[in-house]
């Protein structure tokens, strides 16, 4: 099994904060948790769409995946990894984001 690389909330931070054009974040956590806030900017699929959510994704950006705790996201990584898609998941997941969140 091919290793998905990692970063840390604080990365992610820094990168939204660059408003990469090329970096999109996958929040992959149900409807409820995310009414609870998203980082600001990310994309809202839940883990089970994933697969049916390929086809709207493109192949030349790279993607962040973010959940509760980051196993869910890694799992979505994996796939998506597996599709031929560049990943990383976000480490910890929203338990260790201190930055800015949309609600």
């Amino acid at each position: 099994m091919e290793h998905i690389k990692e970063v840390t909330p604080k990365e992610v931070e820094k990168i939204v904060e660059q408003d990469d054009k090329d970096t999109v974040i996958i929040d992959v956590r149900e409807d409820e948790e995310v009414a609870q806030g998203m980082i600001p900017g990310a994309k809202h699929i839940a883990l089970g769409n994933i697969p049916d959510s390929t086809d709207k994704l493109a192949k030349d950006k790279n993607y962040i995946l973010v959940c509760r705790s980051g196993r869910r996201s890694m799992n979505a990584a994996m796939y998506l990894d597996e599709q031929g898609f560049k990943v990383v998941n976000m480490k910890g997941g929203m338990l260790e984001w201190d930055g800015e969140v949309i609600v």
